[in-house]
């Protein structure tokens, strides 16, 4: 993109922030111009800017803002209308069903795109207008829908769970315009009721200040709801006061403390187990965090009045009945025995409560997005558990449980891919074994496993015959971690640096500095000399990171291991992957140059393909303008329920993609790879790829080895993710925008090594050495011997001739050349 185009992005997404609430969809559609692929780049990148800098509800807000927007190859912004329909729809609806989940829910599944600031916006002008105009009955009949569809919307476990609640607190705000005090008592403390629920529950916005805002809600629904006029409603909002109390930030602790006690104590007066056993139940609960946390008193009493009360509750809420309250429940029972080092005791209780949740999961049967929510929500019970199995001592169950809630939902899938009858695929465990990862490594082959708890990160070294062992940091170098990794991202995505010049010559000084953090040197001390080949399991925002490339005393990692280095994103993934056989290596399925920009000038052929395609007996190629969707998902654009992969591609043994990529963070599934008429995504692959033949794919393209790094599930969301589960066994993909001649010579080398031998990562590994320590002269004497076109070995020539004067310098010496790719999966 120009200068010019840039600032036109720039400013329009300042107008946007800045203008008054509810006109952004008209400013959207009156610069319909400008939204195009770049414009969401731009937004992508100014929310990352944002979050680092800590303004993360203007953050959310651009990262929405990506998400309605959709693709990158979605053309002008659909007209504001398509947003008032579904409005009106799902009005209707929840007005016809009297609030029917059942009903409502699906409509909102295939409307999450939909759920967004934006549509709360809609909604608060739409129902503003209206009310107006309406006469008192009509508003109060209007205002009643409302509120019923902000219950449902609080409730949904879908989409953005902060866009949820934010569309909630609009919906109870506009139903107080019309429920007042003075008109409609009960109506007005019930939604006062309700907007505490959705306060309490809120994300975005400072979370003192939401706490505040619901006590402040539950205070005012008691006004009316007393106990001698609504006995139950009042237990019920004395119940949500207690608990919010508890995680009251503002004002003295112990206070808080003992308003919750005092409000949890004055619902159970009413809430008895006999005449509301459920209720009674829940408020038990809450009782027992409120002990838990209790400054006053003695706190082996507290301790003990807290037990009672969570063990009281799991009376009535026992998993049959209550599955997701008894796990809960169990939760802050476990919970409470490790923060007092009752060890053993946290540790049955986990047990127990992990049971509960993995029973929970099998019973989930609409789709992927509601387990990996649900991984979510459940994150906190694995790392606890794992803390609890290391202070046992039960190294080996604690890298057990670590893999337990890894990457469950890939591991699922690739497993029912395995089976003859998936309807099986409940069966399926989603586990491994510490013998069963063992048996993964051969001798030589050890693996580093990283995870970050709250106040520390650790590494787990595992080999093949022998006990794990484990480093752990301290909480300064987590914060180190924490600092660097924003810093580091900051400075990638800072809309000041368009072609990124500053991070790319910071890259080795933060490696660098990255290697010290991890305590690198330190970890691989650990490691006996004769293991020569690794491979790490990064966690979270670490898979972004070319850890291959971090400086080790002198030289880098991957110069400290002769058979390679690699990743995986879990043990179970890489034991999936490991049962594929996949010997062949003769056909080849290309996709070359399918965009403009990449045919222009002297990179209209790079010779990459020319020389990559002479190692196969097969080769099919779709170059340019053929190198398009619809020739790869054969009747994509006529009926997507009967699509079909080209049938090249799938008997292919390698695919190679040489195009531009990109990651959506706002929108992991709607990440992809740009062809000549639009955009092959992450949820394309997911949903028709099937490559059973296919050894490697490479994505010579920026930022395809990106993942959703935001996500808490621990789910590994990506291109790579997409084509290991499509069936590949090996992915090769990008963490950075990368050089196009640095990468052209890369892949030409790489697939060279293949010739000489199956190891992948050994393969990928030797390339990028050769690309880090050959001179200028090395380079012109390698392209006289090489299979390059004579046309592109007098560009290059060229290339070295005008930018690098000096014969024994090494023009691709910095890691920005040649650390970018990396193989995710088998390695063979």
């Amino acid at each position: 993109m120009n200068e010019q185009r840039l600032q036109a992005y720039n400013q329009l997404i300042q107008t946007l922030l800045n203008c008054p609430s509810g006109k952004e969809p008209e400013i959207l559609a009156a610069n319909k111009e400008l939204l195009d692929a770049d414009f969401v780049q731009v937004v992508v990148a100014a929310a990352e800017h944002f979050a680092q800098q800590g303004e993360e509800n203007t953050a959310e807000w651009l990262r929405n803002l990506a998400t309605y927007l959709t693709t990158p190859e979605t053309t002008p912004i659909t007209e504001i209308e398509i947003y008032e329909q579904f409005l009106i729809e799902i009005l209707q609806a929840t007005a016809e069903s009297n609030g029917d989940a059942q009903v409502i829910y699906p409509l909102l599944e295939a409307n999450t795109d939909k759920l967004n600031n934006i549509f709360a916006d809609l909604l608060r002008r739409w129902a503003t207008n209206t009310l107006a105009a309406a006469e008192p009955n009509a508003a109060a009949e209007i205002v009643l829908v409302i509120g019923k569809f902000s219950n449902r919307i609080s409730d949904f476990p879908l989409g953005s769970k902060a866009n949820n609640m934010e569309i909630a607190i609009t919906g109870y705000e506009i139903a107080l315009t019309v429920y007042t005090r003075s008109a409609f008592p009960v109506d007005w403390a019930a939604t006062q009721n309700n907007l505490g629920n959705a306060y309490r529950n809120r994300i975005l916005g400072e979370r003192a200040e939401n706490i505040e805002l619901a006590i402040a809600a539950y205070s005012a629904a008691l006004e009316v709801r007393t106990r001698s006029a609504f006995p139950e409603k009042w237990a019920m909002t004395q119940n949500n006061l207690g608990a919010v109390y508890s995680d009251r930030i503002l004002g003295e602790r112990a206070n808080n403390i003992e308003m919750a006690i005092a409000a949890s104590s004055a619902a159970l007066e009413v809430y008895t187990r006999s005449a509301f056993p459920e209720k009674w139940a829940g408020t038990q609960n809450n009782l027992g965090n409120a002990y838990s946390d209790r400054i006053l008193g003695e706190r082996a009493e507290n301790i003990e009045e807290a037990i009672a009360a969570y063990s009281a509750a799991l009376e009535v809420l026992t998993r049959s009945a209550f599955p997701q309250y008894h796990a809960e429940t169990l939760f802050n029972l476990g919970r409470l025995y490790q923060d007092e080092e009752q060890f053993n005791s946290a540790y049955n209780t986990f047990v127990k409560a992990i049971e509960t949740v993995e029973a929970l999961r099998v019973e989930i049967v609409s789709g992927e997005e509601v387990k990996r929510k649900q991984a979510e929500e459940w994150n906190q019970i694995y790392r606890r558990m794992v803390e609890v199995c290391l202070a046992l001592a039960r190294d080996t169950e604690a890298i057990e449980y670590i893999e337990r809630s890894k990457t469950r939902i890939l591991v699922e899938l690739l497993a029912k891919a395995t089976l003859t009858s998936p309807e099986n695929l409940p069966l399926v465990s989603s586990s491994i074994n510490f013998g069963e990862i063992q048996n993964l490594l051969d001798n030589k082959t050890a693996i580093i496993e990283w995870y970050l708890f709250n106040d520390c990160f650790r590494a787990f070294i595992i080999t093949s015959d022998n006990k794990p062992i484990i480093w752990h940091s301290n909480e300064q170098d987590l914060n180190a971690l924490i600092d660097w990794t924003n810093e580091y991202l900051r400075d990638y995505y800072n809309p000041e640096d368009k072609d990124k010049i500053q991070w790319q010559n910071q890259l080795e000084e933060r490696l660098k500095n990255l290697g010290e953090i991890l305590h690198l040197e330190e970890i691989l001390e650990q490691i006996p000399k004769q293991y020569d080949r690794l491979i790490f399991i990064p966690h979270r925002y670490l898979h972004l990171f070319p850890l291959h490339a971090l400086p080790v005393k002198e030289s880098y990692l991957i110069d400290l291991f002769p058979n390679g280095v690699g990743y995986a994103p879990s043990c179970q993934l890489l034991q999936q992957v490991q049962l594929r056989q996949r010997p062949d290596f003769q056909s080849l399925f290309a996709i070359q140059n399918p965009t403009d920009d990449l045919y222009q000038g002297y990179e209209k052929d790079l010779g990459a393909f020319a020389a990559i395609k002479k190692q196969f007996t097969d080769v099919n190629i779709l170059k340019q303008d053929q190198a398009n969707k619809s020739a790869i998902l054969l009747g994509i654009n006529e009926n997507i329920h009967n699509v079909t992969l080209n049938q090249k591609l799938l008997k292919a043994n390698c695919a190679f993609f040489f195009c531009h990529g990109y990651f959506n963070f706002a929108s992991p599934q709607d990440s992809g790879l740009q062809l000549a008429d639009g955009n092959l995504t992450l949820a394309d692959i997911i949903t028709h790829f099937k490559l059973e033949n296919c050894r490697l794919v490479t994505l010579s393209a920026c930022e395809t080895g990106f993942t959703d790094f935001t996500s808490t599930s621990d789910e590994y969301i990506g291109l790579p993710s997409g084509f290991l589960l499509a069936g590949s066994t090996n992915v090769v993909s990008s963490l950075w925008t990368v050089s196009a001649t640095a990468t052209a010579l890369l892949m030409i080398k790489f697939y060279e090594e293949l010739q000489q031998q199956s190891n992948i990562v050994l393969a990928l590994n030797t390339a990028q050495r050769w690309l880090r320590d050959t001179t200028v002269k090395g380079f012109q004497d390698w392209l006289i011997n090489s299979s390059l076109s004579l046309v592109w070995q007098a560009q290059l020539n060229q290339y070295f001739d005008d930018n690098h004067k000096n014969a024994s310098a090494k023009p691709f010496e910095s890691p920005f050349y040649w650390a970018a790719f990396c193989n995710i999966g088998k390695g063979f």
